[in-house]
């Protein structure tokens, strides 16, 4: 099947949100006289529903709600700061010259995901944006990815999907050739399911995509020599 679609994952990957999150939420304990350990804030990145102490640096008897509080304005002021990552607008470039059908497949919210676009006028590139709030399952599982497909008119063998994280690179296999492009946040994660890994956006082209599909159809068939370098 030729590509014919690319569908993108948002935070860490079109705009590195997810850094920007981190230093916020460590610049809260700085504020505060103290050092945050990335572990504590990485085991949820991607995922929703987790319950995690944030704020297990401080004092059992420190009210979390005022650091949440905090935490979330700092955050915002962060994220709209984040700018677009390099390589990302040549590629939605080329791909629209091509006539590729394009969607944003989140496990954030509308009002996040949509005005992060909007703000950074990427919205209108996209021909769908699906959003946790528009399926039964967030990440991993693969509703948001299947309902981009649906939304497309494609196939999964006509997609590639691109994400930065474990639970999006996982729902992105079932079914979708991923790549994985991690972000400062995610770089030390193995990404067991990622069909391909790149380290930026920028090393992305849909030259190169189209050399590593047909590789990879020509390693599926048993022809020897496939190896890009």
């Amino acid at each position: 099947m030729p590509l014919r679609g690319l569908i993108f994952d948002f935070d860490g990957l079109l705009v590195d949100t997810e850094t920007a999150t981190l230093e916020a939420w460590r610049a809260v304990h700085r504020e505060d006289g103290l050092e945050a350990d990335p572990a504590v804030l990485h085991q949820v990145v991607g995922h929703v529903g987790i319950e995690a102490d944030l704020w297990v640096a401080y004092p059992p008897e420190r009210e979390r709600g005022p650091l949440e509080e905090r935490f979330y304005a700092a955050t915002r002021a962060a994220c709209r700061r984040a700018p677009i990552l390099p390589g990302v607008v040549e590629l939605l470039d080329e791909a629209a010259q091509a006539g590729l059908r394009l969607a944003v497949a989140s496990n954030s919210s509308h009002g996040h995901v949509d005005g992060h676009l909007e703000a950074r006028g990427l919205r209108g590139r996209f021909a769908a944006v699906v959003c946790r709030e528009d399926v039964p399952r967030a990440k991993p599982a693969p509703d948001v990815y299947l309902a981009a497909l649906s939304r497309l008119d494609l196939a999964a063998d006509e997609v590639v999907a691109f994400e930065d994280s474990l639970p999006g690179h996982a729902a992105a296999a079932a079914g979708l050739r991923v790549m994985v492009v991690p972000n400062p946040s995610t770089a030390g994660d193995h990404f067991v399911h990622a069909t391909w890994r790149s380290g930026s956006m920028r090393e992305v082209t849909l030259a190169r995509l189209e050399q590593l599909i047909l590789a990879q159809g020509l390693a599926a068939g048993g022809v020897q020599g496939a190896v890009l370098q």
